[in-house]
Order: structure tokens, then sequence, then C-alpha cells
């Protein structure tokens, strides 16, 4: 069983109301087993919403609000109904696909904090928290690893 950034799937909970819509990953979806989550949704945080990066281990949105206890805790809430799930449905967590450069989900890559665009390395919060639990974390640009991930049983 996967996990799956609800935003590449289409549902509209990015900060600005929008979605991350990839179909790699839908197509990826239609023969995977999978489980969907938005951490920054789990953790009631509006949609659409200021937007928010990593200044270490803190997250701020862009009018300079500290956001990190709700990303902790949607983290936390998102990562206990994944494991919740696989467990119910006798499944193992194999691996997530995540949305690149998140403060949540991004992984190997995230936003710096000056909201500027400008990429630095780092993890979200999310994958961070799935990287210490042993599941492996790739980001929908990782089209190699999704394509591998497709063909293992």
């Amino acid at each position: 069983m996967y996990i799956v950034s609800s935003c590449l799937l289409g549902q509209n909970c990015k900060y600005n109301g929008g979605n991350n819509r990839c179909q790699e990953v839908i197509d990826f979806c239609e023969q995977k087993k999978y489980i969907t989550v938005c951490p920054e949704s789990a953790a009631k945080l509006p949609c659409p919403r200021p937007p928010a990066e990593r200044v270490g281990d803190r997250v701020v949105n862009n009018r300079g609000k500290d956001v990190t206890a709700a990303f902790e805790k949607g983290a936390q809430l998102s990562l206990g109904t994944c494991t919740t799930l696989a467990s119910f449905s006798g499944a193992e967590l194999k691996g997530a696909i995540l949305k690149a450069n998140s403060p949540s989900c991004g992984c190997g890559f995230i936003y710096d904090g000056t909201f500027s665009g400008t990429l630095t390395e780092g993890n979200g919060v999310f994958t961070e928290l799935l990287l210490k639990e042993g599941i492996p974390v790739i980001t929908e640009k990782e089209t190699e690893t999704i394509k591998k991930w497709l063909a293992e049983e």
C-alpha cells in the first residue's frame, strides 16, 4: 500500500485552493492500493491559506506567522491514519509519492523560506516523519521510481 498526496490526485487542498493533479500518479494509483493524505488539511488549516515555507525546523507563512505546530500535528495525524488503514487492510506501507518542494511533503528539496521560489536541500515535516519510520518517500517528479514501483508486485 502506498501513501499519496491528495493534491496530486486532483483534490483541491493546495494552499491557494487548487491542486497539483499529476496524471502519472493517477495512473499509478489505478493499479496500486493507496491512501491519500494532505497533512495540512488533516491539521484543519484553511483552504485557501497563506503560503508557508520551512525555515530550519520551523514552518512560517508569508505573513510571518509560525505555523510549525499545525504542520507537525497534520504530519502526526496523517501518519496515524496511514498506519491504521494499512493495519486494518493487512497491508504494508511500501512507500509514499508526495508533492515536491512542499513544507509538508517535499523530499530532498523544499522552498527556502524567502517566498522567492528558491529551493534548498531539505524535507517537509511529513516526509521527515515517514523517513524516520523507514517508509521510502519520492515526489511526483521521480518518474523512473514511479515506473519501478508500478512494475513491482
